[in-house]
């Protein structure tokens, strides 16, 4: 009875008769009252350990005018498509953060983006997810094809985006989701076929629910499901999708629904003109029905906006003006070996012409300023040249013994 007496609780140090339950352990004890206040230690660290966990993420919610300021910084024209886009954007997040009252359920504001290639589509969607410091994906969707088939289930976006995070799940279903080329899934014909349209209707049908908002069973590592793997469970319902595509021949469709071959004595031919040199500022649902695209995913798509195609004018202030321009990349190159790189104005409006030719869009620029400045990247490192000054009978030169100088542009 002495030694039942002399127990008592190795952390608080109250005796077994001043305690409900004393459990042993193998050199001491521990009270119940100890045992809860431990509990209570663990929620409190595991929850500390969680914010900061997920503090990278941590996301102010900005204006509309805010946003387009920033967006303005990196993408030069577009004006529309960066406006529809902070809209859109704006009150996906206030939806995010509201407090719900009087029943009243927000629905999601998921985008469509239709332009040409190199118009600065997915430049959009990165730039808006930098400013927002959200875990943010780009995934294409030439890969996808129905469930069971070879290829990719419309799952395996929400991997990346898990994996943009470092899996931490509350932080990815804040996420934005940037599906590239969607207009390559549209339905391969208006006539049923004896044959499975399996990465193009069937991949459609699959993105529905998941666009919608839903709950869905992602793999960790990707790749297809299997009954053994363990699944993390993804609730979609405020992910932002934003749809990107070419969608080339939409013109035809646009053009077929608004008639741009009116005659007549009262018609404006200058207005006609610029109509058809900028078709995609008339699109809308019913012409990407037209292209491909089912009504069901059309409609878990309600915002529609297109790109502008690049002129002259806006190709020329793309090279120098943003805050990431081609010129400023390749100058820091060569400072990073202590060389200045100078350009001359005529051979911007050089490499301007030839984008313009090849139509090719931003990117085009950047294919030709490599063709331009690759001979001088190869020579000029560790050697004593402080300064690189590109003429223009230098950059005709070497453009013109590139590859791409050879084309004959039909």
């Amino acid at each position: 009875m002495a030694k039942q007496s002399s127990l008592h609780c190795s952390f608080c140090g109250r005796s077994r008769d001043e305690v409900k339950i004393l459990i042993a352990g193998q050199e001491g004890h521990i009270c119940e009252n100890c045992v809860e206040h431990a509990q209570e230690i663990i929620a409190q660290e595991l929850q500390v350990k969680q914010e900061q966990s997920s503090s990278q993420y941590t996301f102010s919610v900005k204006r509309p005018l805010e946003i387009m300021q920033f967006l303005d910084q990196y993408i030069i024209g577009q004006y529309e498509a960066k406006k529809v886009i902070s809209v859109a954007v704006y009150n996906h997040f206030k939806r995010i953060t509201q407090k719900v009252q009087d029943d009243i359920e927000i629905e999601k504001s998921n985008i469509v983006m239709v332009g040409e290639t190199g118009t600065g589509k997915t430049l959009l969607a990165k730039t808006v997810a930098r400013l927002l410091n959200v875990p943010f994906a780009i995934v294409d969707a030439t890969v996808f094809t129905e469930a069971g088939y070879v290829g990719e289930d419309v799952e395996s976006m929400l991997t990346r985006l898990l994996q943009s995070c470092n899996y931490d799940v509350t932080a990815a279903e804040k996420g934005i989701v940037y599906i590239d080329e969607i207009d390559k899934i549209a339905r391969k014909g208006d006539n049923p076929s004896i044959t499975r349209d399996v990465s193009g209707e069937g991949v459609q049908q699959g993105l529905l629910k998941m666009l919608e908002g839903t709950e869905v069973l992602v793999p960790p590592q990707g790749g297809r499901k299997h009954p053994e793997q363990k699944m993390i469970k993804i609730n979609t319902s405020n992910i932002l999708f934003i749809c990107g595509g070419a969608f080339d021949g939409i013109d035809k469709v646009i053009a077929r629904r608004i008639n741009t071959n009116a005659i007549g004595f009262s018609v404006n031919k200058e207005q006609q003109e610029l109509q058809k040199k900028n078709m995609l500022q008339f699109v809308n649902a019913q012409d990407l029905k037209g292209f491909g695209l089912i009504p069901e995913l059309l409609g878990r798509l309600p915002v529609v906006t297109y790109l502008e195609p690049l002129d002259v004018a806006t190709l020329r202030s793309i090279l120098t003006e943003p805050k990431n321009s081609l010129v400023k990349q390749y100058t820091r190159l060569f400072d990073m070996e202590g060389i200045a790189l100078k350009i001359d104005t005529d051979v911007l409006d050089f490499m301007v012409s030839k984008a313009m030719e090849f139509k090719l869009g931003a990117r085009g620029l950047r294919s030709i300023c490599e063709h331009v400045l690759t001979e001088a990247m190869f020579e000029l490192p560790g050697t004593d040249a402080k300064e690189f000054h590109v003429t223009l009978p230098y950059a005709q030169a070497q453009f013109s013994k590139s590859k791409m100088g050879m084309l004959k542009v039909a």
